[in-house]
């Protein structure tokens, strides 16, 4: 059997390295691509790929989807992960939108059309629970409302649909993972989970934007690599799935397990709410479950417990 090939856009994120250090232990060659954008420290990117740079089956193409030939760089690809995005809610207000409907809109039309002509076996798309918006049922099935209340979320919800047409029209058999609240080892930055432990560890104020009251559905990243692994094994072109990890939680009860997991205080710090975030986000994957198999393996404390010991390495600059 010859040896597959994946390419993973994105490659140098949070999702995307994890995937593709698995993909590298079952057999796989993997082809990255990453365009190192600056919207957070593009170091932490270095160090994500640090593990995969020893990978003679791993190779990195630093280059952007929205210009670069994109036709090299699925020649002879079995299975594309499309990852890459310009992430963050808060961020996509204002001016900064064009960047979104570039990178989220834009490179995933033009991945598609190359897709059309080189025939991958299969594209799997990274979506966001954000396509949901302030769902009038929880948890939030694939058949219900998408009204998104943030452009990032707009963008999301653009790409899922040219996956869907592609599908349709010129048979491209890519379909969508929802993700809702991915954290573990690697998460950017900006995200909830990584401020937070940084916070805790640092002895820092935490900032919380409303009450604490809004809940959230955690999905650990291995659960995550185990959906995309799956819905490229058997996703039905044109589907969306909810990739959730079954652990709906109050914000504030996070935060009290977090403190556990690392064995300090959490200091807090109240804030108005932020324009685009949902009170609460919760996803249905019984969908994926039936057609996939998926099915969530990590509880949130054993998740959080890795995490804190990943973060605390990261701060003291511990190789990856």
């Amino acid at each position: 059997m010859s040896e597959r090939i994946a390419l993973v856009t994105g490659a140098a994120g949070f999702v995307g390295s994890h995937l593709s250090e698995r993909l590298i232990a079952e057999g796989w060659r993997v082809r990255g691509v990453d365009c190192f954008t600056t919207y957070y420290d593009p170091s932490i990117k270095e160090r994500n790929l640090s593990r995969l740079h020893r990978e003679p089956r791993f190779t990195l193409e630093r280059a952007d989807l929205r210009e670069t030939a994109l036709e090299p760089l699925m020649q002879g690809v079995d299975t594309v992960w499309h990852l890459a995005a310009q992430a963050g809610v808060r961020a996509s207000w204002g001016a900064e939108f064009q960047t979104y409907t570039s990178i989220n809109v834009n490179a995933t039309q033009r991945l598609l059309e190359c897709a059309k002509a080189t025939r991958p076996r299969a594209l799997v798309y990274a979506s966001s629970s954000s396509v949901y918006g302030e769902a009038p049922v929880f948890p939030a099935v694939e058949g219900g409302a998408l009204r998104p209340i943030s452009p990032y979320g707009v963008t999301k919800l653009a790409g899922e649909h040219l996956v869907s047409l592609y599908a349709r029209a010129y048979g491209v058999p890519g379909c969508s993972l929802r993700y809702f609240t991915v954290y573990g080892p690697r998460q950017r930055p900006d995200m909830g989970f990584h401020k937070f432990f940084r916070a805790i560890f640092t002895g820092q104020e935490l900032p919380i934007y409303g009450d604490g009251t809004q809940t959230r559905d955690f999905t650990f990243i291995d659960d995550i690599t185990e959906a995309n692994l799956r819905a490229a094994q058997s996703g039905r072109p044109g589907d969306a799935y909810n990739v959730s990890g079954g652990s709906r939680v109050q914000l504030l009860d996070v935060i009290r397990a977090m403190a556990a997991a690392a064995g300090r205080p959490a200091k807090l710090n109240f804030l108005p709410k932020q324009a685009g975030d949902p009170a609460n986000t919760g996803g249905d994957s019984s969908l994926a479950r039936q057609v996939i198999g998926y099915r969530p393996e990590v509880s949130l404390e054993t998740g959080l417990g890795r995490m804190a010991a990943w973060m605390q390495r990261f701060l003291e600059g511990s190789p990856e």
